[in-house]
């Protein structure tokens, strides 16, 4: 099987199942349509539609296989490659891996997605004991880096800590 097809399948099978209205628990309706206010202005003027999904679990290390599948699905409905979907998977799980560590006991992660045309943002958050960015100089964050590509942390309100990754799809070599 090439890397075109399994990728084509692998979006027919996330296209699907968001067209089928089907949600599990802890999957934002916004999955389905495009979010509310979310839309970037393009260089021509135009607007282009984003879909947000948000995925909020047991912040326990458990439950990642739910993320990276997720990531994954998402990430083939943008056209990603193979590689990048890969990356993808490998950083979200790196990155609830530092949040994990740090993340209060029985609360949540929470997970958003936001997709545009060729670029997929995905912030994990979690309520924090702690309140502090994972240091920025560690041989994780800098794979964490080279797999997402943009790659920031904050400290939000009620010591809410967020990582947030962002990836752009490879122009396609094809003509």
């Amino acid at each position: 099987m090439t890397e075109e097809t399994t990728a084509s399948a692998t979006r027919l099978a996330a296209s699907a199942a968001t067209r089928g209205g089907t949600s599990a628990r802890g999957v934002s309706p916004a999955a389905a349509a495009p979010a509310a206010g979310q839309a970037d202005r393009q260089a021509d003027g135009s607007r282009e539609a984003r879909d947000q999904v948000t995925i909020c679990l047991p912040a326990a290390g458990a439950y990642l296989s739910v993320l990276r599948t997720a990531t994954a699905g998402l990430a083939a409905r943008l056209d990603f490659t193979l590689d990048e979907i890969e990356d993808l998977r490998i950083a979200v799980d790196e990155a609830c891996a530092m949040l994990l560590g740090q993340a209060v006991p029985g609360t949540s992660l929470e997970c958003t997605f936001t997709l545009g045309r060729d670029q997929m943002t995905i912030s994990v958050s979690v309520l924090s004991q702690d309140a502090r960015p994972p240091a920025s100089d560690t041989f994780a964050w800098t794979v964490l880096c080279a797999l997402a590509g943009s790659v920031e942390a904050r400290v939000g309100p009620g010591s809410r800590l967020t990582i947030v990754l962002q990836k752009s799809r490879e122009p396609s070599g094809s003509v």
